[in-house]
C-alpha cells in the first residue's frame, strides 16, 4: 500500500498524523443471481472507517471483469447508475488508506493485471515489506507498473507466475512463496473469487457465507430482487461488520498461508503458503475493527470494555466522570467507569460529518482541526474532575488539544487513561507508524508524555493486562515491544529506527539498526 508520491496534507494533517491509521479494507463476494455490485457497495460502506481516501469494485460477469475506482468515499464514487452498470456474479471491493500522502486515481485498488486474454483485479490490505526488490526484478522482465504501491507489485506478479504455468492458482501460490509481510487479499476473474492471507495472519481476513433463498431486502427495497428465491453466497472481508449487512454468517478467519477459490465448483480451500507462528495485529481489538465486530470469536466492543476494566484495576484514579474519545475510546471508558462505580456520560462530541480534506492547510486551519472533529460538553465537564479515556497516543497532540478543550470548558482536573501500551516502536505491517522518531513515547517517559498533553495525570495499560482482555493466541506486539514476526530487510527499513533502539526479528535482534 506504499506510496512515496508527495502531495499536500490534509487540513487535519496533525490530528490524523496523531492517529494510527490501517491501511485498507476488502471485501470479495461470490453470489450468482444476486446484484454483487450493491452487495459490495454496502460492505464497503460499513469498512469505511478502514479507508477514506479512494474506493473501488471490481466485478466479473462470466466474461471479463468490470472496474469502477476512483478518489473519495465510498458513497461518492459509486453513484447507482455506476452500480447497475456493473452486473455479474463475482465481485471485489476495497477502501484505502494510504500512507505518506498518497493520493492519486492509479495508487486506487482494485488494481487489475492481464493475463492472455484473462483480467484480474485484486484488492490488498497490509504492507509488503519486499515490494521493492520484487518490483525491480519485474521491471527487468519487463512488466510495466502505473502506480508506486506494493500492492500493484502483487498483482503484476500474480498475472506473470500465471502466464508461467498456466494456472491462476499456481500463479496465486508462487507469488505467496515470494512476499513477505503482513497482507490480506481478494482477487478476481471473471467467474471465480479468490481470497487469501499472508502466512502469520498479521492483517485480517473472515470467511462467510450467504444462505439459499434468502430475500435481499439487507440491499434492495424495491420489491423486486427480494422476493426471488436465491442459491446461496460466499463473501470474505476485512471485518465481520461487512458481513452483517449482506446478510452473511460467520463462518470462520481465513487461516494465515491459506487460498480460497470460489466457483461453480464451490469452495476449494488449500495451503497457499507454509503457515507460521500466528502474529494477528493487536490493533484491531485495539483501536481498527468496529466495536459490533467479531475478533477470535470475541465482540470487539467486550474487549474494549474489558480493557477498560483492566485499566481500572491498574490505574486508578478519584474521579466524577468518565468519558472517552469517539469512537473508540467509549467502550474502554464504559469498563473503566463500571470498574470504578464512578459515572460515565459524555463529554466531548463528535462532528461525523466533517470528512477529510486535502486542501492546502494553513496554521491556522491546523489549530482548528481536532475542534472541527471534536467539542468538549461544558454542561457535563464543568467543575468536575474528568478521566478522559483513549485507544492510544502517537504523537501527543491530539491529546494535548482535548486535555485543553476539556479545561477551557470547566474541568477542574483531566486524567488520561490509555487502553494499550506506550506505542514505541514502528509499524511495517500496515499502519502507517513507519518512523519511530514520530513516536512520543519513544522517546520520552510517562511523566515527560504527561507534562506534554497537560494532564493532571497519565496512565498506559501494561502489555500483560492487554493480553488479559483478547483471545488466545499469537499477536502482533511489534508497536509495543519491538518484537517482528517477519524480518524487514535493512533497505526497507532504513533511517526508521532511532539510535539505541535493537529491533528482533523472529527472536533475533537486528544487526545495524540502531542497537547498543
Amino acid at each position: 500500500m506504499r506510496d512515496p508520491s508527495d502531495l499536500p496534507r490534509s487540513v487535519f494533517a496533525d490530528e490524523d498524523g496523531d492517529a494510527l491509521h490501517e491501511e485498507c479494507g476488502v471485501f470479495g463476494v461470490w453470489a450468482p443471481g444476486r446484484d454483487v455490485a450493491r452487495l459490495t457497495y454496502f460492505a464497503l460502506r460499513a469498512l469505511q472507517h478502514r479507508g477514506q481516501e479512494s474506493a473501488g469494485i471490481a466485478v466479473g460477469n462470466g466474461h471479463t471483469v468490470l472496474v469502477r475506482k476512483d478518489l473519495g468515499l465510498v458513497s461518492t464514487v459509486f453513484s447507482d447508475n455506476d452500480l447497475a452498470a456493473m452486473p455479474g456474479k463475482v465481485a471485489v471491493g476495497h477502501v484505502r488508506y494510504g500512507t505518506s500522502g498518497a493520493r492519486s486515481w492509479e495508487a486506487a485498488q482494485p488494481h487489475f493485471s492481464t493475463i492472455n486474454d484473462v483480467i484480474i483485479a485484486l484488492a490488498h490490505n497490509g504492507t509488503l515489506v519486499n515490494s521493492d526488490m520484487l518490483r525491480g526484478e519485474l521491471v527487468r522482465l519487463g512488466v510495466p507498473f502505473r502506480s508506486n504501491t506494493d500492492s500493484e507489485v502483487a498483482a503484476k506478479l500474480i498475472g506473470y507466475y500465471t502466464e508461467q504455468t498456466s494456472h491462476l492458482r499456481d500463479g496465486i501460490r508462487h507469488t505467496m512463496s515470494l512476499i513477505e509481510g503482513g497482507y490480506a487479499m481478494a482477487l478476481v476473474r471473471e467467474n471465480a473469487l479468490y481470497a487469501f492471507r499472508d502466512p502469520n495472519g498479521i492483517r485480517p481476513l473472515v470467511l462467510g457465507h450467504i444462505p439459499a433463498h434468502q430475500a435481499s431486502d439487507a440491499v434492495c427495497d424495491d420489491g423486486g430482487l427480494g422476493d426471488v428465491p436465491l442459491g446461496e453466497g460466499w463473501v470474505v472481508a476485512s471485518e465481520t461488520c461487512a458481513l452483517d449487512i449482506v446478510g452473511a454468517r460467520y463462518v470462520r478467519d481465513v487461516r494465515p498461508g491459506e487460498l480460497i477459490r470460489i466457483s461453480d465448483d464451490g469452495l476449494m480451500s488449500e495451503e497457499g503458503t507454509v503457515p507460521r507462528a500466528c502474529a494477528s495485529c493487536i490493533f484491531e481489538e485495539v483501536y481498527f475493527s468496529r466495536p459490533d465486530s467479531i475478533v477470535g470469536g470475541h465482540s470487539v466492543y467486550s474487549m474494549r470494555y474489558a480493557m477498560g476494566r483492566q485499566l481500572a484495576r491498574e490505574a486508578p484514579v478519584e474521579a466524577d466522570l468518565i468519558i472517552g474519545v469517539p469512537d473508540s475510546g467509549l467502550p474502554p471508558a464504559e469498563g473503566f467507569a463500571h470498574e470504578l462505580g464512578v459515572p460515565f456520560g459524555e463529554g466531548l462530541i463528535k462532528n461525523r460529518y466533517v470528512a477529510r480534506t486535502f486542501i492546502q492547510p494553513t496554521q491556522e486551519l491546523r489549530r482548528l482541526g481536532v475542534r472541527l472533529k471534536l467539542n468538549a460538553l461544558r454542561d457535563n465537564v464543568a467543575g468536575k474532575r474528568i478521566v478522559m479515556v483513549d485507544d492510544s497516543i502517537v504523537r501527543g497532540t491530539t491529546s494535548k488539544q482535548i486535555v485543553r478543550m476539556l479545561k477551557d470548558a470547566g474541568a477542574t482536573e483531566v486524567h488520561v487513561r490509555i487502553n494499550c501500551p506506550e506505542v514505541k516502536w514502528p509499524c511495517f505491517y500496515g499502519i502507517d507508524t513507519d518512523v519511530q522518531e514520530q513516536l512520543i513515547s519513544a522517546t520520552r517517559g510517562v511523566e515527560e508524555v504527561r507534562e506534554f498533553i497537560e494532564a493532571n495525570s497519565l496512565a498506559f495499560l501494561s502489555l500483560a493486562g492487554l493480553h488479559c482482555c483478547v483471545p488466545h493466541g499469537g499477536r502482533c506486539t511489534a508497536c509495543y515491544d519491538g518484537h517482528y514476526p517477519v524480518p524487514i530487510p535493512a533497505s526497507f527499513s532504513a533511517g526508521k529506527f532511532l539510535p539505541g533502539f535493537a529491533p528482533v526479528f523472529g527472536g533475533v535482534v537486528a544487526p545495524g539498526c540502531g542497537g547498543a
